[in-house]
């Protein structure tokens, strides 16, 4: 269950991309410097933090919401462990690193979002550890300490955004993390706000969470536009259920009855405490929707009195009304201009009976409306165009209002353009995820949804009674992307475009009135006449069918189809009847792809047929498609009964069976479109309006807007022009993948020491003995620095030189030094600063060896770049050089979770020590091209922002080694060397780690051989490697050189060269030192024993005799110890120290030397 989290029942995968990203963007916050940015912010969970909403709302951006309040979701969620556990967690970001520390139980839930995450610190006890509460306690309070240590000023999310709280740093001290900050021994010994200085950070994390990025954008797909387009087919519900007769007593309260509720409801629960300007629902009808009512209407206080019947021309019916769904809580909203009225006459036989000039006359003002309204979404599409390409909302407005004016010259409107163009009135909006205006001068207004609106207020009636007609309004919510491309030349141009979340809101909408209900009726009674109608005889009965255009107002549309010898009758609810006849129809197209796919009638018109049509189903290309759903009676009914007829020349009726090759780009969009809405929805089809009939996520568009959203929302760091094909496969600038050519591939191997990558290497030498042109480039023994890009920039360019001549074409192989980030060595090698260079290499395939019994520092805490030496999108291949016959040890099945997490596509290898033995490994291993697939491609360009020109800062971890080169002369002696060696690992100290020494390695002699001989040793694996040095003995006869100075470089934390000095002074055979001389009171009681010992039988001074056991005066006292002991110790004082005398010269005489002398 690693890696998911459970939202209503359902999955959600972890997206690595977005996780590394919103932590990019956290740690941009700490990157500006001075007094008011601190050195890092601190989270807390749980009842550490007293349950702080601003952190729990920091922890829900960056683990993408599997941190919430939402105890529903989390008691489905996690059923292993209690609430507790998973809150049992602490982080510290800083700008170049991220301290964690969690427990083993909700280790594996962060682990998918974290190990992408660059310079890692993990706290984190095994389950075995942590079985000890007290002990796992200390670790928590010790692991804390350790990430604050190294800073001044900390940042705390104080409070979440909806539930501001004024910042008191005392408040903070109160969390009982805090405050064991305070406890002698495992704490840090003072009151925590004494030390450090705390900053207020939540307003600032607040414009970071407001950034879309495709995981919050999903959110916005997936669930505030569901519901959006809910509130939407409830509105088109609600209208439905009223008849011709019943909406004339429709108010403006009870119509915006759903979006009113929706959006009251929705700012209840809200809390936002925010004062800027924000957008509100509305609904007027017909001259109740002018400026001045738009700008006093009040959602809280809708219109009982203002109807259909009353608020048309001098009190007549409205003709149309003005709507606007907003949401309460995220950054949608569009507005939209319906009518009541249909804007056509069907074309029958006898127009004269059908009353149709009473009929045009009545429905001009609706037509009129359509068309302003036609222009009107015209704008509002150019704007958003113009928007997305230039990213000026000035040059928008101009392009949005000439669009207007010119979309009225267009529909013979101009009289209408001076009076129109001072109220046309266009204008964007950026709106971030609480529904908050923001300005779009705001740096963030870049990654949030926009709004687009245009009215059009007071339209005046210029050719019946005078006065107003009202306003139209339409807006639509969208957002744009935009990437930098590099182009061959250098140069670096934009390439944008953009997604209306809004466009499945039907753009056109209108109800039947009594008059047009009739004319529809009318039409339909063509079907009971068996001749001398304007469509000839009825062939099919009215069955299911679509309609649409390719006009901005046309979405498709279900009704009811009849087949006429001589012509077509479509039924629609709102449209009413429509009619085809022979007259008006210049070719029909018949487009059936497949038994499962959509049959697509395309009918290309005469413009006789304007009057006729819908005004929504108006189009540039005179072209109406009607889509037959596969296996439905109309599409059985259309084969059996009706292409017969058509195809007689008597039927008058231009038919064309055609392939999509025939189809115009506008017809196969169309046909997309249908198919897409086909394969959207189960059969048998909902009846029309009970839902939007097309959801987002059905559009054809969306998925190339993703993919380009994906890159854009990362940053502005260029892509390359050669790139695009492999980042947008179905982009037209599809480009072959290059093959090498004559360039030197490069094959990279990576590994911390004590990985085996050098024996990694050797055995792919010698397993590729074929290829003749073998280079090795390994870090120079000489130097004991880090990583140089330089240094290894001048290898290639000497080695290319080198390499000119005859003979096959070379291979590289580079081996990283220790703690190298494999990135660093990427962009060295792709970036060289000669670009004749840099054209002559091409990296092959990138490979981490690791070792998992020299993985980690200590619990679980990885060794510095182990992860970034096996980063998705650069390594292509992992290999694990030990345990590897104990695949089920704890620590092999933690470094593999561990790498699988940080790298889900890579290859895992098995090679005990390095020792590759299948072909097939060997050559995932010298790949020349795994390096440049599509699928690490992508994952570089998302990852590592900038890689393509080397700007990708990859930072360093909190905890720096050093490295340390002592040379010398003299040998050492083998087993004192090999026992101190092993001690090492018993004298590791726990965090701060400082003075371990975690790596030896060089190259010395022994006292018992004159052979350099090249040692390695491990401490946390305690592998010692002591081997003959092949290289510098000479193989031809001669004498040896014995001078060369041996030399070891440590790794290790904290390292001094002294301390070294004296570690390896204890490995050669102890200097002999001038022995001190001996005094009366520097004799130990043993030597004073030695000497009575010696001379207790000496002859006795006068007056004394010995009983056999004791000395005995004459006065009878007894002693134990002979009379003339001082005596016999002044002797022995002279006596040895004469030898000693001896001894020290003869030290001087010798001159022997120290290990480092000169």
């Amino acid at each position: 269950m690693a890696g998911l989290r459970r939202v209503n029942g359902k999955f959600s995968g972890v997206n690595p991309t977005v996780s590394c990203c919103r932590l990019r963007q956290v740690q941009s916050l700490l990157c500006a410097g001075g007094a008011a940015t601190p050195d890092g912010i601190l989270c807390s969970l749980g009842i550490d933090s007293r349950y702080n909403d601003g952190c729990t709302e920091l922890a829900k951006y960056l683990f993408n919401g599997l941190y919430g309040r939402n105890q529903l979701n989390l008691e489905h969620a996690f059923e292993e462990f209690p609430e507790e556990m998973l809150d049992d967690v602490i982080l510290l970001i800083k700008a170049d690193c991220v301290h964690l520390y969690c427990n083993p139980m909700n280790y594996s839930y962060l682990l998918p979002y974290v190990s992408h995450w660059r310079n890692l610190h993990l706290y984190c006890m095994t389950k075995a550890e942590y079985e000890d509460e007290e002990a796992a306690e200390e670790f928590k309070i010790s692991s804390f300490v350790t990430m604050v240590q190294d800073c001044y000023r900390i940042g705390v999310p104080f409070s979440s955004q909806g539930h501001f709280q004024t910042f008191d740093m005392f408040m903070v001290e109160k969390w009982p993390l805090i405050q064991a900050f305070a406890l002698e021994g495992i704490g840090g010994g003072s009151f925590f706000t004494m030390r450090y200085k705390l900053m207020d950070m939540s307003e600032k994390l607040w414009q970071v969470y407001n950034r879309l990025d495709p995981v919050s954008l999903d959110n916005v797909l997936t669930e505030d536009l569901v519901y959006f387009e809910k509130q939407w087919s409830g509105f088109f519900s609600s209208m439905d259920l009223e008849s011709h007769l019943s909406i004339l007593e429709l108010s403006e309260a009870q119509a915006g009855e759903a979006f009113r509720t929706y959006y009251s409801h929705g700012l209840i629960s809200s809390n936002i405490t925010d004062k800027s300007k924000s957008q509100q629902p509305f609904v007027l009808f017909g001259k109740h929707s002018s400026l001045e009512d738009l700008e006093s209407y009040s959602f809280n206080f809708p219109s009982e009195s203002h109807q259909v019947r009353n608020t048309g021309a001098k009190g007549s019916t409205a003709k149309h009304m003005i709507l606007q769904c907003v949401a309460p809580k995220g950054p949608l909203a569009c507005s939209r201009t319906y009518f009541f009225g249909s804007t056509h006459t069907p074309y029958l036989e006898n127009p004269q009976k059908t009353g149709n000039q009473n009929t045009e006359q009545k429905k001009t003002e609706v037509l009129l409306l359509s068309q302003i309204y036609s222009a009107a979404v015209q704008a509002v599409l150019s704007g958003i165009k113009c928007y997305s390409c230039t990213s000026s909302a000035i040059k928008a407005k101009d392009v949005a209002e000439n669009t207007f004016l010119m979309g009225l010259d267009s529909m013979n409107l101009s009289q209408y353009r001076s009076s129109l163009r001072s109220k046309c009135e266009f204008n964007i909006q950026a709106v971030n995820n609480t529904g908050r205006i923001i300005p779009l001068t705001d740096e963030g207004s870049r990654y949030v949804v926009k709004t687009a609106s245009i009215i059009v207020h007071d339209i005046p009636d210029l050719q019946w009674s005078g006065g107003d007609l009202g306003s139209v309004v339409f807006s639509e919510s969208f957002l744009e992307s935009s990437i930098n491309i590099q182009q061959k030349d250098g140069t670096v141009s934009s390439d944008s475009c953009y997604t209306i979340l809004t466009t499945t809101v039907p753009r056109y909408a209108c109800w039947l009135m009594e008059s047009d209900v009739k004319q529809s009726e009318q039409a339909q009674h063509l079907t009971k006449k068996e001749e001398g109608t304007c469509l000839g005889t009825a062939l099919t009965l009215a069955d299911a069918a679509y309609v649409f255009s390719s006009s901005q107002l046309s979405t498709p549309e279900e009704g009811k189809i009849i087949f006429f010898s001589e012509g077509i009758l479509f039924v629609h609810s709102q449209y009413g009847s429509i009619t085809l006849s022979k007259d008006h129809i210049r070719t029909i197209k018949f487009f059936d792809p497949d038994s499962i796919g959509v049959a697509s009638l395309f009918v290309e018109y005469e413009s006789s047929l304007l009057p006729h049509l819908p005004f929504p189903l108006h189009s540039s290309d005179q072209c109406l498609v009607f889509a037959l759903q596969p296996r439905s009676k109309s599409h059985r009914a259309f084969y059996s009964k009706v292409l017969s007829v058509w195809k007689k020349s008597e039927s008058g009726l231009p038919l064309q069976m055609v392939e999509q090759l025939h189809l115009t780009w506008n017809q196969k969009n169309m046909h997309t479109r249908l198919q897409k809405l086909h394969d959207s929805q189960e059969p048998p089809v909902a009846k029309r309006r009970g839902s939007l009939k097309t959801s987002y996520s059905q559009l054809p568009e969306q998925d190339m807007f993703l993919q380009h959203f994906a890159l854009s929302s990362i940053g502005q760091e260029p892509i390359l022009f050669d790139h695009l094909g492999l980042l947008f496969p179905s982009a037209e600038l599809r480009n072959p993948v290059k093959s090498q050519g004559d360039k030197v591939v490069i094959t990279i191997i990576t590994g911390l020491p004590g990985s085996h990558k050098k024996r990694l290497c050797d055995f792919l030498l010698q397993m590729s003995k074929e290829c003749e042109r073998w280079v090795v480039c390994e870090p120079s023994p000489e130097s004991s620095d880090s990583f140089s890009a330089s240094h290894l920039q001048k290898f290639l360019s000497g080695f290319l030189e080198s390499q000119r001549g005859p003979g096959g074409k070379p291979r590289l192989l580079v081996l990283s030094p220790g703690y190298t980030d494999a990135l660093d060595i990427i962009q060295a090698v792709l970036f060289h600063p000669d670009p004749v260079v840099q054209a002559c290499f091409s990296i092959g395939a990138v490979t981490a060896c690791v070792n998992p019994l020299a993985s980690c520092m200590e619990h679980r805490f990885a060794f510095p770049k182990l992860l970034e030496q096996c980063s998705q999108g650069i390594v292509s291949t992992v290999v694990f050089t030990g345990l590897t016959a104990e695949q089920k040890h704890p620590l092999m099945q933690h470094v593999q979770q561990l790498v699988r997490s940080a790298n889900p596509t890579a290859a895992f290898i098995l090679a005990e020590r390095g020792a590759v033995t299948r072909n097939e490994d060997v050559k995932l291993i010298l790949s020349d091209s795994s390096f440049n697939e599509p699928q690490m491609l992508r994952a570089r360009y998302v990852l590592f922002p900038g890689w393509c020109k080397g700007r990708f800062f990859s930072g360093s971890g909190s905890l720096v080694f050093t490295q340390q080169r002592v040379a010398f002369k003299q040998p050492l002696e083998r087993p004192l060397f090999v026992t101190h060696c092993k001690a090492l690992k018993s004298s590791l100290r726990p965090s701060p780690f400082k003075g371990n020494v975690y790596n030896v390695w060089g190259k010395v002699r022994f006292s018992d051989s004159e052979q350099l001989v090249e040692v390695s040793y491990n401490t946390v694996s305690g592998s010692l490697s002591i081997v003959h040095d092949q290289k510098l003995d000479p193989v031809t006869p001669g004498p040896k050189e014995t001078n060369t100075s041996s030399f070891l470089i440590f790794d290790g934390v904290g390292l001094t060269e002294e301390g070294l000095k004296d570690w390896l002074r204890l490995c050669t055979k102890q200097r002999q030192t001038k022995k001190p001389k001996k005094t009366k009171y520097s004799l130990s009681l043993q030597e004073i024993k030695n000497i009575h010992l010696k001379r207790h039988s000496d002859p006795l001074p006068a007056g004394f005799f010995y009983n056999g056991y004791q000395y005995v005066d004459i006065f009878g006292e007894k002693r134990d110890i002979h009379p003339n002991m001082e005596e016999f110790i002044k002797e022995y004082i002279t006596e040895a120290n004469k030898e000693i005398e001896l001894f020290n010269h003869q030290l001087e005489l010798q001159g022997q030397s120290d290990l480092f002398d000169p």
